[in-house]
Parts: structure tokens; C-alpha cells; sequence
């Protein structure tokens, strides 16, 4: 992602970017559904519950049926492990300029 221009911030888990105090007006999240303390579904319902509204891509193994609802009802895009690298740069490209237009 760096390589490609966009500003990387990484966070160990999700209640280390709860705890970020400014996160960028325009974005998209990466998160694992698997992470320490709590899933990237939960974390993405944390944020939008504290009024960020910051789009996000869900990476995972495995998805099930009920993994791919839950992210379907919050506006998260799930894109598969083994579908990385030029498809995830893909997700995140089209979410942070959708993101953009909707600020403007």
C-alpha cells in the first residue's frame, strides 16, 4: 500500500486503533476478521458506533455465511486470503475514492 501512495498506519489490535486519537478524514480500513481481543467485524462496529464512518475491507481465510451477513449489514467489503495483493489494492482504491466523493 505504501508503495502505491497511500499513508499506512498498523495497529497491533483493535483496541490500540479504538485508542488513536485522530484517525484520517478520508481512508479505509484493512482488517483481519481473526485479530487479538476482538474480530474486524466487531472493531468496525465499535468505530461506527463512536460516529467513524471510515469504509473497510475484511480479509479472511474462510468467510462463512454468517461472516459475510454481519459485514453485508455494516458495508463491509470481505475479500478472501488467498484473493490478496493487487485485488485488495483494487478494494481499498475504489472505497477511499467513494469515500471522497461522499465527504465532498
Amino acid at each position: 500500500m505504501k508503495s502505491e501512495g497511500f499513508e499506512v498506519r498498523a495497529f497491533s489490535n483493535g483496541h490500540d486503533l479504538l485508542n488513536e486519537a485522530s484517525l484520517p478524514a478520508i481512508g479505509c480500513l484493512v482488517v483481519d476478521y481473526h485479530m487479538p481481543a476482538m474480530n474486524g467485524l466487531e472493531l468496525v462496529s465499535a468505530l461506527h458506533g463512536r460516529g467513524v464512518s471510515i469504509p473497510a475491507v475484511l480479509i479472511t481465510g474462510n468467510p462463512t455465511e454468517y461472516v459475510r451477513d454481519r459485514a453485508a449489514a455494516i458495508a463491509v467489503l470481505v475479500v478472501e486470503k488467498p484473493w490478496l495483493g493487487s485485488y485488495l489494492l483494487v478494494c481499498v482504491r475504489e472505497a477511499v475514492a467513494k469515500h471522497a466523493q461522499w465527504l465532498s
